[in-house]
């Protein structure tokens, strides 16, 4: 014999007494337990094998404003059928249609209908559309649903066949609307059906003064507890697990003597664009790459004084960097645009504006970034960025390609590492970091290199400068086995509740 305490055998005779299958909600009202105490009752007869559950699928009909109308007066095809005599005839469809008491808009919805149930037939002679019927037809599965219908609510998969056939017909004319509901069934087992007890013994689970002064607790049984039964699973709070790895890659880079930088997301195209000597009549500083602001559509400049000035010489005739610029009239009026961050390496640029900027220095933003990209697998028209620059007199590429490398490998959890030659407007050389995981395949994570002096001199940097700009997006996916970014920001709860802690 299988030990019950008190709410579980109730609970177990109950079901058997309601032929084997139950709701909770039906257990409730036939045991007189609260909803709590039905729920641990079957999360324990679950456990020990005596019962079963499941999610069953209901879908609610029920009549909209216009199927109620056809549950009093009949389908608008009936109703026109109606106006024929007995042995049929024949009428212009919409004399038809008017002497039923139907408007005008009803005249396309009868002919369909009739044509397609066989009821009458629809030609067109001359100027007009006549129907002929031959006889009254019978009440068809739409009627007798709508009849048996009424006003109340149906549960589509406990109708016949024909009559589910029926529903999607008037679901599709919206004479009917659906809700989907999922409904928890209780089922007793075999050995369920053996364990139902045929007495229920009253358990107390404390002792009173009165019960020992009385002697009765030598009568009552004691309620037994069992510490190992499952317990209905708990969701503590935590971080995001995203936002918890965006932490992690910020502790990283503070204990690398990182200091980080932030900044505004909206930016003039002078700090995202020209202090980073991209041309002004450059293809990614079209209305397709870019997002720019309709109100307000510019800013001043003011802030930033002769640095303008010697940011537009350098992109006019080179300014003092040694080089030749773009060779076009700069204007400061296209400058002044205001637009969204299109990536991290604006925030670099300020770091290198800022006047508390130091050399030898290293500094690091992960930045939210907008381009009108199209959307897929590895690309949202909002990502984010983790950017970064080093500045010292005696950097180097290798410099650069270690640091890359450090990325992939300890942030991402790559196995394998490779640089390819890229092109940048604002450094020279450029490298593209690519990494492969075992089991996931080779990812491009973003851009690198030397800033050019064209970028650091007019800002008033003398040493070279390593930079970096990765989709901090992919690094997560390829850490965590992602195969799609639209993963990361879904509100799956599920997906998040599952994901570790650490």
């Amino acid at each position: 014999m299988v030990g019950l305490r008190e709410s579980e055998a109730l609970v177990l005779r109950t079901l058997h007494d309601l032929g084997g299958k139950a709701t909770p909600q039906e257990l409730m009202a036939k045991s007189g337990l609260a909803d709590a105490a039905v729920a641990r009752a079957v999360l324990t007869l679950a456990s020990q094998k005596l019962s079963t559950e499941r999610v069953a699928r209901r879908t609610e009909l029920q009549p909209t404003e216009e199927g109620r109308t056809c549950v009093e007066r009949g389908l608008p095809e009936r109703i026109v059928v109606g106006v024929f005599p007995e042995n049929g005839g024949q009428l212009p469809l919409a004399e038809a249609v008017e002497r039923a008491g139907l408007g005008p808009e009803y005249v396309p919805i009868v002919a369909g209908w009739l044509a397609r149930k066989g009821w009458g037939k629809v030609e067109k002679r001359g100027p007009g559309t006549f129907v002929s019927v031959a006889r009254k037809p019978a009440r068809d599965d739409d009627e007798l649903l709508l009849e048996k219908i009424g006003g109340k609510t149906l549960v589509l998969e406990e109708l016949s066949p024909e009559l589910q056939k029926a529903a999607e017909r008037l679901l599709k004319r919206n004479l009917l609307e659906s809700r989907v509901r999922s409904q928890r069934i209780v089922q007793i087992t075999e050995a369920g059906t053996q364990a139902v007890p045929t007495e229920i013994v009253e358990e107390v689970s404390n002792l009173t003064g009165e019960m020992i002064v009385s002697g009765e607790w030598e009568r009552v049984k004691l309620r037994s507890y069992n510490v190992s039964s499952p317990v209905p699973p708990v969701q503590p709070g935590k971080y995001h697990p995203y936002l918890r790895f965006l932490r992690m890659v910020k502790r990283k880079l503070v204990a690398l003597g990182f200091k980080e930088v932030i900044g505004p997301l909206v930016e003039p195209a002078f700090i995202n664009c020209d202090c980073l000597f991209m041309p002004q009549d450059h293809p990614a500083r079209e209305i397709h790459d870019l997002y720019y602001l309709k109100e307000p559509a510019r800013t001043s400049l003011a802030e930033w004084g002769e640095i303008v000035d010697r940011v537009a010489k350098t992109h006019e005739n080179g300014w003092k960097t040694g080089s030749t610029g773009w060779g076009y009239k700069y204007s400061k009026e296209e400058a002044a645009r205001l637009i969204l961050r299109s990536h991290g390496t604006a925030l670099s640029v300020r770091a290198m504006l800022s006047k508390d900027l130091q050399i030898p220095g290293k500094y690091f933003a992960i930045a939210r970034c907008f381009r009108p990209d199209p959307l897929d697998r590895t690309h949202l028209t909002e990502f984010n960025q983790v950017e970064g620059i080093v500045l010292d007199p005696a950097l180097n590429l290798r410099n650069l390609l270690g640091v890359l490398d450090m990325f992939a490998r300890e942030v991402a959890g790559a196995d394998r590492v490779r640089f390819k030659p890229d092109y940048f407007p604002f450094t020279e050389p450029s490298v593209e970091l690519q990494a492969y995981k075992e089991g996931y395949g080779w990812l491009e994570f973003g851009g690198s290199g030397i800033f050019r002096p064209e970028v650091t001199e007019p800002l008033g940097v003398k040493v070279p400068v390593i930079a970096w700009g990765l989709g901090i997006d992919r690094l997560y996916m390829m850490s965590r086995g992602i195969e799609d970014i639209r993963q990361i920001f879904t509100s799956d709860l599920e997906w998040i509740r599952n994901q570790k802690v650490g």
